[in-house]
Order: structure tokens, then sequence, then C-alpha cells
């Protein structure tokens, strides 16, 4: 499960920046969230614009049905099933950046997971329309050996060269949700 997430626009971080410059130029009077990102957060998403990916600011959770709370993740094991993430699966995927995902062991220890050697993780979403605002969940996988020990989900990790794939073909996106995920490191 993937309850919280970082965005951290340092300095050295131009790819972040970028995104983030972005949304706020295009969409000023939507402001963004960033540092430590929770559930119903607005945030930066790549959605596919025609054939470009742009960011948008987009809210983190689909409301339950049951009036209170929001869903935040999606499990990919049965996403295509469920009414509530069927359609957008098929037609609405989007993509979530990230400088790290945070996961809490059982004695309550946090740990913030990344990719080694880079400065963006880009996490795999779907998105919807409820009530004109734009919406997401991020989609989850079993947990890997790089974090299986701190917790039994992790969330779908999309490579560079994976995002044009992952918001443009389907086939080949449904298929991808089966790989194995790259291997990660945390820090406390």
């Amino acid at each position: 499960m993937c309850g919280r997430y970082s965005l951290f626009d340092d300095q050295d971080n131009t790819e972040i920046r970028q995104i983030i410059a972005e949304v706020n130029q295009r969409y000023p009077d939507r402001p963004i969230r960033t540092g430590e990102i929770f559930p119903t957060n607005t945030v930066p998403v790549l959605t596919a614009d025609k054939l470009n990916l742009s960011p948008k600011p987009l809210v983190w959770g689909f409301p339950k049905f049951t009036g209170s709370g929001v869903i935040i993740n999606a499990r990919v094991e049965t996403a295509g099933e469920k009414k509530t993430f069927r359609e957008s699966l098929l037609t609405n995927r989007c993509i979530v950046p990230s400088t790290g995902f945070y996961e809490w062991n059982a004695q309550k220890k946090k740990y913030l997971f990344r990719l080694p050697g880079e400065q963006v993780l880009y996490m795999a979403g779907i998105s919807k329309e409820y009530d004109g605002t734009q919406r997401y969940v991020i989609l989850t996988t079993s947990a890997n050996e790089s974090m299986k020990d701190v917790h039994h989900r992790m969330p779908v990790i999309l490579p560079k060269d994976k995002l044009q794939m992952w918001t443009s073909d389907t086939d080949a996106a449904m298929n991808y949700l089966h790989s194995d995920m790259p291997q990660l490191v945390r820090t406390e």
C-alpha cells in the first residue's frame, strides 16, 4: 500500500522542478502541494494530452461510495474487475511523479523508498472525474525483495522509458502490470 509519498523540488532536481513550474504556470488558480504528500492533496500528475505527457493538478483519492474517506490505491490483481477502477484502467492511465514513497513496518518505523541513482520515481496511476474534479489512485502490486520485509505491497514503478507506453498503449500497459518491479533503496 502506498499511503504517502514525497515530492521535493530540491534545487538540483530539475525534472521535478520543471513539472511543478509547468503546473503552476498553466493552472495558477489550482495550488499544488509539494514535500510530503498525503491523501486528498492536490498534486502534479502526468496525463496524456494528445501524444504528449503534460502535468495537471489532480486530487489523490477516489471518493468512497459510503460518503466518507477516499480510496488511494488499487490492486493490479483486481483493478480490471472492479467497477470503480475498470474503465479508468483501460482509458485514463496517469503517471504520478515523486521523489520516493513512504512505508511503515510493523513496529511503525517509517522508511523512504527510492530508485537507486535516480532523483525521480514514477508510479502508475489511474484517474477519473468526480463532481468536476479530476482525481487519481496509485496502482499497487506485490512487494519485491527490496521491500517485502517492510510491507507486502508496493506501487507499480514506471521506468522513464515506459512512461509514454503507460498512457498510450493499453495492451502493453496491461502486460506491464505483471512485470517485476525494480529493486529499491530505503532510508529511515
